[in-house]
């Protein structure tokens, strides 16, 4: 795989509490100005996106191409893949507030698999995941729970 660099441009105007920024993809125009502020980032989102929110979207994306990579490359490509993946973040005792754990729920239909070959895709997928492999490096636990449809 080639280097892949993509970059994103952020704003942000006022103090932390009453304060509020802007993401911007810049390298895709994908999304342009979605909002984000410490009310929203902590309490009720009100349509507004945060950083963990997108850590959840990277993570799953991730993730999820790793294993229709995995299971494509075992002879097996998916029907249908739907990943959930919910990022916690929580109070660590003298470190502040961090990323403390990565939860993937995986939704799969995959014809002519069996689950002994789709766990080891799952597997391989995770350890083969740049995002899982980020997260793992910096202590995080992740989860991952799996329904086999087919």
């Amino acid at each position: 795989m080639p280097r892949i660099v993509r970059d994103a441009d952020v704003a942000w105007e006022g103090n932390l509490a009453r304060g509020h920024g802007a993401l911007t993809a810049a390298t895709s125009g994908a999304f342009i100005g979605l909002s984000y502020s410490l009310p929203t980032r902590i309490g009720d989102p009100e349509g507004k996106t945060s950083p963990e929110e997108l850590l959840a979207a990277a993570h799953g994306g991730c993730f999820t191409m790793s294993l229709a990579g995995e299971l494509t490359g075992a002879g097996t490509p998916p029907g249908r893949l739907d990943v959930h993946c919910r990022i916690t973040m929580d109070e660590v005792e003298g470190r502040g507030h961090l990323i403390v754990h990565s939860a993937l729920d995986v939704r799969a239909d995959v014809p002519d698999v069996d689950e002994e070959a789709f766990a080891a895709a799952v597997d391989a997928a995770h350890q083969g995941c740049s995002f899982s492999s980020l997260l793992r490096d910096a202590g995080v636990g992740i989860d991952i729970t799996t329904t086999l449809e087919s």
